[in-house]
């Protein structure tokens, strides 16, 4: 039996293999990401790393904080600039070989990477083609899960994404805490990056034996092969016409031939708008859940937690990280649950709350009873900080990345990821190049200002932040659309044709079936040989 006729029930409805497996292979995107940002936080405390690479006289040499922060900071950029381009190779190649060609820049960032002897912006020129394959990647990848993935497991499955994320940062700090014995070669450092390399290839690959997004396929006219990919994905391929598959391919279809009707967006659109209510609403909406996402301060820990411990009096900081990336983990599976059981918008706000408070308490008592000098104090720091990261990780980690990959209608989705993507790179650029500078000024008192971007988060989701758990993508668009419905009371909304969010009415679907509109037709040879493309 094919993959795609394997399949596996999964909250009251079938779930192909296919699909899991798809989400498995593309959240390996995730890992990079993860291992890309928890490499650097041990190898710029590295030996043999300062001294080819810092600054000053042979045998006390340091890093400048304006060169550290180039160093760290300029993969964001990278990322920065790969999310804005990953809009364009997502929509030109489709969904699978845009993810590719992320792998490819990641390895060839990392290749430059390995080959500096030692100039600090060979380094750093590395670092910034590394992120813009991190950063196509992080467009493209929930933008494909949302898209592929039965509603049944799509919140899960893009959580996971986040997951893998935490993976790669534990991952890449236990690797530093195992190098560190030769931290006086240049081994130690070359290991870590080449690592990375091997990490990336089963998604450079493995995507391209998946279906194609059933969504893109449909956008450019091929029905047929859209409907076996959407069958694929529920384990149906045998039997396309199953009425599961046809509820879901219907769907789709309706809502893609009303928006074909006006067009393809444009980037403009997301800023002014359309006839579609609330585009400019949702840019605005992805764009401040990302920047904010970064500036919770979960990249204060991980960029920078090896000298912020070690400036703490910390003995070994190296197993610090390792115990922040080991919480930051543990963490995100209670999310996994939370975000099918619970929704989106609760958790988002209490975990926006709880980080608030501990970063509070992380920031008093880093001033009022320094850590060098009042070794409790320096417990009570690492409780907040891996109190804040349990939070982040149950909710604003994953939940932030499934936002994104459901929001935005499909004529501007590929731009609007790609702004709210760049957004969450930005704000993450801003922190990996401030908090040296920060470190050195305000010290601890960085805090207060997560600390207050965190309330504001609680506040933005509050009250604009619509609840899309159990809901089709081209549900989300329609709840979004009904002008006089309010984000608070947005979990009460019940798409028409079902009981319950969860519940179809069997009545009106069978109605429906009978009443049904011929497909439209399309280059049916071309769909053929789309259909079996990765089977």
């Amino acid at each position: 039996m094919g993959l795609g006729k394997a399949t596996i029930r999964i909250n009251g409805a079938n779930c192909g293999f296919e699909a899991i497996l798809l989400g498995v292979t593309t959240s390996i995107g995730g890992f990079l990401f993860g291992y890309d940002t928890g490499q650097i936080s041990g190898m710029q405390i590295f030996e043999d790393f300062i001294n080819r690479f810092g600054q000053g006289p042979p045998g006390n040499k340091a890093f400048d904080d304006i060169i550290l922060s180039l160093v760290v900071s300029l993969m964001s950029i990278g990322t920065l600039i790969g999310a804005l381009s990953g809009a364009y190779t997502a929509d030109w190649w489709g969904r699978r070989k845009s993810l590719t060609f992320g792998v490819v820049m990641f390895i060839i960032g990392n290749i430059i990477q390995i080959t500096a002897m030692s100039s600090w912006v060979h380094m750093m020129m590395g670092r910034f083609v590394a992120g813009l394959g991190v950063g196509n990647l992080s467009v493209g990848v929930p933008m494909y899960q949302s898209e592929c993935c039965p509603r049944e497991i799509r919140g899960s499955v893009v959580a996971s994404y986040q997951l893998l994320i935490t993976f790669g940062i534990l991952i890449s700090n236990l690797i530093n805490y195992g190098v560190r014995s030769i931290e006086g070669s240049a081994a130690s450092w070359r290991i870590v990056i080449g690592l990375g390399i091997a990490f990336s290839l089963p998604l450079g690959i493995g995507v391209l034996f998946l279906p194609e997004s059933p969504r893109w396929l449909a956008g450019r006219g091929r029905w047929d092969a859209a409907r076996i990919a959407m069958a694929r994905l529920r384990g149906l391929k045998a039997d396309p016409h199953n009425p599961l598959v046809e509820d879901d391919f219907q769907e789709m279809q309706r809502a893609i031939l009303q928006q074909a009707a006006v067009g393809t967006g444009t980037w403009w659109e997301c800023f002014v708008g359309n006839d579609k209510p609330r585009v400019v609403y949702r840019t605005l909406l992805g764009c401040a859940i990302h920047f904010l996402q970064q500036w919770t301060g979960v990249n204060y820990f991980f960029y920078y937690g090896a000298n912020i411990f070690q400036s703490a009096g910390i003995d070994d900081p190296i197993l610090i990280q390792l115990v922040l990336g080991a919480v930051n983990v543990v963490t995100t599976f209670p999310g996994l649950y939370i975000i099918e059981r619970v929704g989106r918008r609760i958790p988002l706000i209490i975990g926006a709350c709880w980080q608030a408070t501990w970063l509070l308490i992380f920031a008093a008592v880093g001033i009022a009873r320094p850590p060098d000098q009042y070794k409790s104090s320096g417990i009570v720091m690492i409780i907040a900080a891996c109190m804040f990261i349990a939070s982040f990780a149950m909710t604003w980690g994953p939940f932030a990345w499934v936002v994104i990959g459901e929001t935005f209608p499909l004529r501007t989705r590929a731009r609007q990821a790609s702004l709210a993507t760049a957004s969450n790179w930005l704000g993450n650029f801003m922190i990996s190049f401030l908090t040296p500078f920060a470190d050195s000024g305000i010290g601890y008192a960085f805090g207060f200002v997560f600390f207050g971007t965190n309330a504001a988060a609680a506040v933005i989701v509050y009250f604009f932040l619509y609840e899309t758990k159990s809901l089709a993508l081209e549900q989300v668009d329609i709840m979004y659309s009904q002008r006089e419905l309010r984000p608070w009371q947005s979990g009460k909304w019940v798409p028409e044709g079902y009981l319950d969010r969860n519940t179809r009415d069997a009545t009106y679907w069978d109605q429906r079936r009978g009443s049904t509109v011929d497909e439209p037709a399309g280059d049916r040879k071309g769909d053929e040989k789309g259909s079996s493309t990765g089977s």
